[in-house]
């Protein structure tokens, strides 16, 4: 019975051998294709995640600096919509007033005619 206790030892160290050599091939097949995935990324141009990241932040800023410059836009544009029609209304509150003071003085006052004759 030693010769079988043998043999299974002997066939033991075999299948150790073999599993230890299995698991050496298989960190080295696991490295060959880390490595080729990581050069076929390299090739598409790809970017990392600290990379965009970064890009991303960039983006949120400037559509935040957007929209504020929006909103400042539209509030010089309704400021300079309510100054054109102050301007307006004092316009006509003028020509209104114009014939009021009437006569000679009221056209004197206007000045030359826009040929530049004298009225």
């Amino acid at each position: 019975m030693q010769t079988s206790n043998r043999l299974f030892d002997d066939f033991a160290k075999v299948a150790s051998g073999a599993m230890n050599t299995l698991g050496g091939l298989r960190e080295e097949v696991e490295t060959r294709v880390r490595e080729r995935l990581e050069r076929v990324a390299a090739d598409m141009d790809l970017v990392t995640r600290e990379e965009f990241d970064a890009v991303r932040a960039m983006a949120t800023k400037a559509r935040s600096e957007q929209e504020e410059l929006a909103g400042k836009l539209a509030r010089l544009e309704a400021e300079l919509a309510e100054v054109k029609a102050q301007k307006a209304v004092r316009g006509r509150k003028l020509r209104q007033e114009e014939p009021a003071a009437g006569g000679a003085a009221g056209e004197a006052a206007a000045g030359p005619e826009p040929d530049g004759t004298a009225p």
